[in-house]
């Protein structure tokens, strides 16, 4: 193996997420390399700033490890890929500048099936060569303030879980960088089910985001009318019931924890509302299209209340695209 004493990182899309996860990780004296996109000057002039609930910190431009390229940066061992999936098709060659047969990439993605994809392309393009694949699914509020300054409301916490690998030196590797995550103050979990994780993830992902787009309103303005609340509820039990039907068990009480967590949270945009007020593509295939195929194939069931909601996705999306 590689790893040294201390890993290091990179980060692929530095925005809300990656840019949160990333400069925890720096403050904590990690080694992170950050890809910047329209962000790479403001970064170069006034570091990147992350204004937390849990306390303020910066990372100074002359500290922090900034690219505007892919083929600048070095080989890490964990990249940490933050970027909306409606890019993917860009990611096995960024991927490939960036790691190696000793390296794990790991999707904080929404969604389903990004895994299986990614690893069939990097090992067609890399071969033997070719990195672990894990996904992360974080529970956390937060959003882009202005150009390199992150704002985070609320949570926080992170889940890792290897793809089709139980390869000691991947288990290790993502767990340790698992507890990098938690001695930067970010809670770190490891799931040794990936599928089951992204399926919960979904549970909150398909009402919240797209009902947010869809009626125009903040997760606490759906939780506050009755109505709207009542469709959550179904759409949430609608997930579980899919989940269930492809043999992902997940219990029923899993939907009123979800709706009791949400009911705790600070009022949010989620991240498709801010794609559509901002006329950005928004990640339909990934959380709404891949879940209803996956039900229909592997367990014979058919999302109806999420099919309709994907189409009015699909409609509204029409309007500016």
């Amino acid at each position: 193996m590689r790893h040294g004493d201390k890993l290091k990182y990179a980060v692929i899309g530095t925005g809300a997420v990656g840019g949160y996860y990333g400069a925890r990780l720096a403050n904590a004296g990690t080694e992170v390399h950050f890809l910047f996109h329209s962000e790479y000057e403001a970064v170069c002039q006034n570091g990147l700033k992350i204004e937390s609930v849990k306390g303020d910190f910066e990372i100074p431009a002359k500290e922090i490890h900034a690219y505007n390229s892919v083929s600048d940066m070095p080989v890490c061992d964990v990249v940490l890929v933050a970027m909306k999936t409606v890019n993917n098709s860009l990611l096995p060659d960024m991927i490939a500048r960036v790691t190696d047969a000793h390296s794990v990439v790991v999707l904080i993605q929404n969604g389903l099936m990004m895994e299986p994809q990614l690893q069939e392309e990097l090992r067609h393009r890399m071969g033997d060569n070719a990195p672990a694949v894990a996904g992360g699914m974080a529970f956390i509020c937060s959003s882009r303030i202005r150009p390199a300054h992150i704002g985070h409301f609320d949570y926080g916490s992170v889940t890792f879980g290897l793809y089709n690998s139980d390869k000691e030196d991947d288990v290790y590797l993502l767990k340790r960088a698992i507890a990098d995550l938690n001695q930067a103050s970010v809670p770190a979990f490891y799931a040794e089910n990936l599928l089951q994780k992204r399926w919960e993830k979904l549970v909150w992902n398909i009402p919240y985001n797209g009902l947010c787009v869809a009626l125009n309103a903040s997760t606490e303005e759906l939780m506050k009318h009755p109505s709207s609340r009542a469709l959550v509820h179904d759409l949430m039990l609608e997930v579980v019931n899919a989940a269930n039907a492809c043999q992902v068990i997940i219990e029923r009480e899993f939907v009123d924890k979800m709706m009791d967590f949400t009911d705790k949270m600070t009022s949010y945009a989620p991240s498709m509302k801010l794609d559509f007020d901002h006329h950005r593509p928004m990640e339909i295939r990934t959380i709404y299209e891949n879940p209803i195929q996956y039900a229909r194939t592997e367990g014979n069931y058919f999302m109806a209340k999420t099919d309709m909601l994907r189409q009015e996705l699909e409609y509204k999306q029409s309007d500016y695209l």
